[in-house]
């Protein structure tokens, strides 16, 4: 069974709130399961990098664990035509003219380490926020960095998009591979800067992992968040740097160790602020 059909089923199964959010390009759906029930309401999205598809797995390890306070929507694979792709390769494209295209826009049929969705669009780079603007952006298909024709022209951004408007969360997660490393800023006003720190120290000393800036990157989900909605919003670079891409299963069991828990640790956070505000 290939990932989108284990997260199918997982969605099948689930006995919480969920719902479908949208498509993908190549019609698959996006799924959202909501772990523990009333405020604050948060969401936790992942493998929005099609080569980061170890991270769908550690959502799966994520809802596993009851919440008991606060509520985390919960999208295990927000690229899910891309991760296909990474792990089965063109076999998954149904369309023969769309295999074609996408292989020679790959320059083979190593998909392995394909970044983007089933258009060549880099999903995390699709958002409304300076989009264009980042130092390793291009303007044309590709595995990796195209920001598309304009923001939210993919399908899946759009979806994500909507969820967290319809949701109106009080702070977002981003799952990504690798470095052990926690993207917190994003061009926030002071009040909000010292806010955003003081919840992120909170899930680094969780985890183990260090605060970090990205500052030649833009458009991503978490730069959205930051930017139009005005919340916290975290990226996590899950797994060590020294292994390499695509990171297997065997980087899994660490990684769910690392961060089992940090939901309750972002809730108990978001929960101080207000308190101290």
């Amino acid at each position: 069974m290939d990932l989108y059909h284990q997260i199918s089923h997982f969605y099948r199964c689930y006995r919480g709130e969920k719902r479908i959010i949208g498509r993908s390009e190549e019609g698959r759906a996006i799924y959202a399961m909501r772990l523990g029930e009333g405020d604050p309401v948060c969401i936790s999205q992942y493998a929005i990098h099609a080569r980061e598809w170890i991270t769908a797995y550690l959502a799966l390890a994520h809802l596993r664990r009851p919440l008991s306070k606060g509520s985390i929507w919960v999208v295990p694979l927000s690229n899910p035509d891309g991760a296909l792709l990474s792990t089965v390769g063109a076999k998954s494209v149904a369309d023969p003219a769309r295999r074609a295209y996408l292989t020679a826009l790959n320059g083979g049929t190593d998909f392995s380490l394909w970044k983007a969705n089933a258009d060549g669009v880099d999903l995390n780079v699709n958002f409304d926020a300076r989009w264009g603007q980042g130092r390793y952006n291009i303007t044309s298909p590709a595995s990796a960095n195209y920001i598309g024709s304009d923001p939210f022209c993919a399908r899946e951004s759009r979806a994500l998009r909507d969820l967290t408007l319809a949701v109106r969360p009080r702070a977002t997660l981003s799952w990504h591979t690798k470095g052990e490393e926690i993207y917190w800023r994003f061009h926030q006003p002071k009040e909000r800067l010292l806010r955003d720190r003081r919840i992120a120290e909170g899930l680094a000393r969780h985890t183990g992992y260090a605060l970090a800036e990205a500052r030649a990157s833009v458009g991503g989900y978490k730069d959205w968040c930051i930017m139009r909605l005005g919340i916290p919003a975290f990226t996590i670079e899950a797994g060590s740097e020294h292994i390499p891409h695509p990171l297997s299963f065997s980087a899994l069991a660490p990684i769910i160790r690392q961060t089992e828990g940090i939901f309750e640790v972002l809730i108990r956070e978001l929960s101080s602020c207000r308190n101290s505000t």
